[in-house]
C-alpha cells in the first residue's frame, strides 16, 4: 500500500520555479528603492513571545483573538506566537539592543507572517511583508518621505491604478472622546449591527468603521467623524502632511472612516488600494505610532512606517505584464564520458568568466539536447562531442539569429558569447 502523499498546510503556498522570476524581479526593485533613501535592512525572528503581541496590537483585536498562531513551549512552560506582523517585533528589537543610542533609525525588513485566516486570494495563512520603520522621527516630514517613497516605488514596478487613502486617528484623548461619542451612535443602531460589529462594540468599536459588510455600510456612513475631535496639534500635523503630499504631487483622498486594526497606531493613518484586488484591496498600510516603544519597555520615542503585501503586490505585477525568467547565456549539449567530463570544466570556466550555463546532464542523444537548448531560452548552445573533448575545445552554435556554428577554445566561447556571436 502506497504511504499517503503529505501536501502543504492551506493557505501556506509553494513558490514554485516557474513563479520565482517575478519575485526575484520584485526583490531586485524593492532593494534598490529601500538603498536610494538610505534605509537599513533588520531581520527578526519568526517566533516570539505571544506577549509581545498582546501588548502592542491589543487583546482585543481580531489578529490576537482570533488569527495569530501561539503554542506553549514545552520547555519552559512560555506561550510563544508566529509573528502576524512586522512592526512589533521590530520596535522589541531597537528597543532590546539599543539602537536609539546613534540616533533615529531608519529600517526594512522583508518576511514571512502568519495568520489563521480563511484562505481567499490576496489573504493567506502564511504571507509575506515588506516592512518599512522609522523609529525617533516626530512628523510629519517622515510619514511625508514614507508616503512618497510609496508612490515611486508603484512608478518602478510599473503599476498603476494604486489610490492613497488618508486619515488621522489623533492622540489618545482625542480617541477618548470619539470612542465615547462612536459606542452611543453604534448603540442606538444594535439592532442593524452584525455579530462582528456587536462584538467589537464593546471590546474595539473603532474596528466596526471598517467592516465590509456592505448591509453596515449605510451605518458606517452616518457615524460620527473622528476629525470632530482632534486637537489644535492634531489637525495642524496632519494639514501640514496633506501640504507636503500636494506639494510632492502625491494624490490622495481623506477617509474619515478609515481606520487601522492595530492598537498602537496614532496620528497619521493611511492604506494604499488597488480596484484589481476585488475585496483584498489594500496593498500596503501604515501610519504613525509614537506610543508603541513605550508600551512595551522602551523609553519615549516617535516612530511611524507601513507594510506591504507582497503577494498582493505580485498579483498586480503580473496583470501588468509580470518579470519573465532570464535564460541562461548558453546550453552546454555533450554525449559520451569524455565529452561529459570534458563539458563539466568547460561549463565551470565559462562561469568562471561570467556566463551563465545550464550544462545538460540526462545523457541524451545530441538531437534531444539540441531541442532542449532550443526550448531553454539560451542564446547559444555549447557542443561537447568526442572530437571536441580530445581537442580541448567547443563548438558555439548561436539559436537566436542564423549565424554558423564555430569551433573554438573555452577562452574563445567566453569572448564569442559575450559579444553575442560576432
Amino acid at each position: 500500500m502506497a504511504a499517503k502523499q503529505i501536501q502543504s498546510i492551506r493557505g501556506m503556498n509553494d513558490v514554485l520555479p516557474d513563479e520565482s522570476p517575478l519575485w526575484e524581479a520584485f526583490e531586485d526593485a524593492v532593494r534598490g528603492w529601500l538603498r536610494a533613501y538610505g534605509y537599513r535592512n533588520i531581520r527578526t525572528p519568526v517566533l516570539e513571545h505571544t506577549e509581545l503581541f498582546v501588548r502592542s496590537i491589543g487583546a482585543a483585536t481580531d489578529i490576537v483573538e482570533k488569527e495569530m498562531y501561539t503554542f506553549t513551549d514545552e520547555l519552559n512552560g512560555e506561550s510563544l506566537a508566529l509573528r502576524p506582523e512586522g512592526t512589533a517585533a521590530c520596535a522589541r528589537a531597537v528597543i532590546e539592543h539599543n539602537l536609539l543610542y546613534n540616533g533615529p533609525q531608519r529600517l526594512w525588513y522583508w518576511g514571512p507572517m502568519f495568520r489563521h485566516e480563511r484562505p481567499q486570494k490576496g489573504r493567506y495563512r502564511q504571507f509575506h511583508q515588506v516592512g518599512v520603520e522609522a523609529v525617533g522621527f516626530p512628523g510629519p516630514e517622515m510619514d511625508a518621505e514614507h508616503l512618497v517613497m510609496c508612490s515611486r516605488l508603484w512608478r518602478v514596478l510599473g503599476l498603476g491604478g494604486i489610490e492613497l487613502e488618508l486619515n488621522d486617528l489623533g492622540d489618545a484623548a482625542a480617541r477618548t472622546r470619539y470612542r465615547a461619542r462612536l459606542v452611543q451612535y453604534l448603540e442606538q443602531h444594535e439592532s442593524q449591527l452584525d455579530a462582528d460589529s456587536k462584538r467589537r462594540l464593546t471590546t474595539n468599536p473603532l474596528r466596526v468603521l471598517d467592516s465590509k459588510n456592505p448591509a453596515m455600510q449605510e451605518i458606517i456612513e452616518r457615524a460620527p467623524k473622528l476629525a470632530e475631535d482632534l486637537d489644535e496639534a492634531s489637525k495642524k500635523s496632519f494639514e501640514d502632511l496633506q501640504g507636503m503630499l500636494l506639494a510632492a504631487k502625491v494624490a490622495f483622498r481623506v477617509n474619515p472612516r478609515l481606520v487601522r486594526g492595530l492598537d498602537y497606531y496614532n496620528g497619521a493613518v493611511y492604506e494604499w488600494v488597488s480596484a484589481g484586488l476585488g475585496a483584498q484591496n489594500a496593498v500596503c498600510a501604515g501610519g504613525r505610532y509614537d506610543g508603541l516603544v513605550e508600551q512595551i519597555g522602551g523609553k519615549p520615542a516617535p516612530a511611524c512606517g507601513f507594510a506591504m503585501g507582497v503577494e498582493r503586490l505580485l498579483e498586480l505585477m503580473k496583470a501588468a505584464g509580470g518579470a519573465r525568467e532570464r535564460a541562461a547565456d548558453a546550453y552546454l549539449v555533450n554525449q559520451g564520458k569524455a565529452a561529459q567530463r570534458f563539458a563539466f570544466l568547460a561549463a565551470e570556466q565559462l562561469r568562471e568568466d561570467g556566463v551563465t550555463v545550464t550544462l545538460d546532464l540526462g545523457g541524451a542523444s545530441f538531437k534531444s539536447q539540441m531541442k532542449k537548448a532550443d526550448a531553454s531560452g539560451a542564446r547559444f548552445a555549447v557542443i561537447v562531442g568526442d572530437d571536441e573533448a580530445a581537442a580541448g575545445v567547443v563548438s558555439v552554435k548561436p539559436l537566436r539569429e542564423d549565424a554558423e556554428q564555430r569551433r573554438v577554445s573555452v577562452a574563445e566561447a567566453v569572448d564569442m558569447i559575450k559579444k553575442g556571436g560576432t
